[in-house]
């Protein structure tokens, strides 16, 4: 499982905070917290905290990249901010993301090759998120033929088929799966599955509970990375025992700690 930590984001307070205070030791701390927890790869989101969205991501990168080389999401919905932001981004980066739109798959994915970066792109498009399996299905193949047209590595590329909070959109939680399943078809060799897992728990009770069993699940039916909480220690337990359980490790009696010390 590509974990991918969410917790560098300006929606968080202690974050907001460090960015409206320069603050680098906070952003320096998460960064090496969520490392040394297992997370593979960063996601770096200014959210609301600053007007200067450039200003405040290449600060965060900074930052970041003093403490770690690890993989840097940059997550932002603007293009002008994106383009100029990318080439700017030391070691190995990940655009997140694109929607399912051609005009705009044929700007992001460019980009992304350009910057030998990742795109994490979305199943979405101006009509918004798909209620029904078969339109995320559409979407991921327009994904899929858009980044063939431009040479983007299918090992680059991260489709996130969108889960909504199951408070709001129960039925959502089980598409998600089915789409999944036939997403994984569609290409040899096929690409990664994402998903911002802590959507699906927004404004529940039982956060983690509803998040590590959906992990679970998810994962037996394709999903390979996950935008997640890697200090929630219970949830990368279950990310290491789905990976066991999968066929992605091999047994031991210790696999808890293998996993934990990889």
């Amino acid at each position: 499982m590509y974990v991918i930590g969410e917790l560098i984001n300006g929606m968080f307070s202690n974050v907001k905070k460090a960015i409206q205070e320069k603050n680098g030791q906070v952003i320096q701390e998460l960064a090496k917290a969520q490392a040394n927890a297992g997370a593979d790869a960063l996601d770096v989101n200014v959210g609301p905290a600053s007007r200067d969205a450039i200003g405040a991501l290449l600060w965060l990168v900074e930052n970041i990249r003093k403490v770690t080389d690890i993989p840097l999401t940059i997550d932002n919905a603007k293009w002008d901010v994106m383009q100029q932001v990318l080439p700017q981004v030391p070691g190995e980066k990940i655009i997140n993301s694109s929607k399912a739109d051609e005009v705009i798959l044929d700007k992001y994915v460019p980009l992304a090759v350009a910057n030998n970066a990742s795109l994490i792109a979305l199943t979405i498009d101006q009509t918004g998120v798909p209620n029904d399996v078969d339109r995320r299905v559409e979407m991921a193949a327009t994904i899929l033929t858009k980044c063939a047209e431009h040479g983007l590595d299918m090992a680059k590329l991260f489709i996130d088929p969108i889960i909504l909070p199951v408070n709001v959109a129960g039925q959502q939680a089980m598409n998600v799966l089915r789409s999944l399943e036939q997403m994984r078809i569609l290409s040899d060799p096929a690409p990664h599955f994402v998903l911002g897992l802590s959507n699906l728990s927004q404004n529940c009770a039982n956060r983690s509970l509803i998040n590590r069993t959906y992990l679970a699940m998810a994962r037996a039916a394709g999903l390979d990375a996950a935008i997640l909480d890697p200090l929630d220690s219970e949830l990368m337990d279950v990310a290491i025992t789905t990976d066991l359980l999968c066929g992605k490790t091999i047994y031991c009696d210790s696999f808890l700690e293998a996993g934990r010390s990889k």
